[in-house]
């Protein structure tokens, strides 16, 4: 009987475990929608204190860095964000888990900009324009269309809202993107079939730290 009982024990360990390493999925992307509040030139947001993070994933670990926005308009009404757009500036692309100065750090940072993974050459920027925003108490849900390369989807992230003085701060949390359906091919299961473990996860995790000047 003790041995039945540590046997169930040990297998329901077993099953937690699995169900805690359960990989995170991405956000749904739908048809790009209607831009309904208009951007007017606000040029408000301070591109040098403003970032997109990233991380990507593979069988034998992962690399993280960060993008910087390029241009930005947040639109504000009574301290609320009801519009923006950041444009996102692909060549300042970084890898912050390999130091800069040891050479796979140039590697990587020329692989991430070449036609295998965003085509930095053809497409040196990317977008992400607000399209609704509604309030769910402390945090917000931004619906905005999301533009990798050559393809424009709708996503929803929640994101919150913040003040330091009287700079806004609008901060996304971490999402999962699917690389996959914004053309992102190289090493991705959804393309190539005899990768064995020589894969890279479709799923990469953004975020936004955008703020006012």
């Amino acid at each position: 009987m003790k041995k039945l009982i540590v046997s169930l024990v040990v297998i329901a360990s077993v099953l937690t475990s699995c169900k805690s390493e359960k990989k995170e999925k991405a956000i749904e992307t739908k048809v790009a929608e209607k831009v309904v509040v208009e951007v007017s030139e606000l040029n408000n947001v301070d591109t040098a204190a403003s970032v997109l993070t990233w991380k990507g994933t593979k069988p034998t670990g992962a690399h993280d860095g960060s993008v910087m926005i390029k241009d930005g308009d947040l639109v504000l009404e009574e301290g609320k964000v009801t519009g923006g757009e950041f444009v996102i500036d692909m060549n300042s692309i970084k890898v912050l888990d390999i130091p800069a100065d040891n050479g796979g750090n140039a590697k990587l940072v020329g692989h991430l900009v070449s036609a295998d993974f965003f085509d930095v050459a053809k497409y040196p920027t990317s977008k992400f324009i607000i399209t609704k925003v509604e309030d769910k108490g402390e945090k917000i849900h931004v619906t905005g269309n999301l533009t990798l390369k050559d393809v424009t989807k709708s996503i929803t992230i929640p994101a919150t809202v913040s003040q330091e003085g009287d700079v806004t701060i609008f901060a996304s949390e971490k999402f999962m993107v699917n690389r996959a359906e914004f053309n992102v091919k190289y090493a991705s299961k959804s393309f190539f079939g005899d990768l064995k473990d020589k894969f890279i996860d479709d799923n990469m995790e953004l975020s936004f730290t955008v703020k006012t000047k």
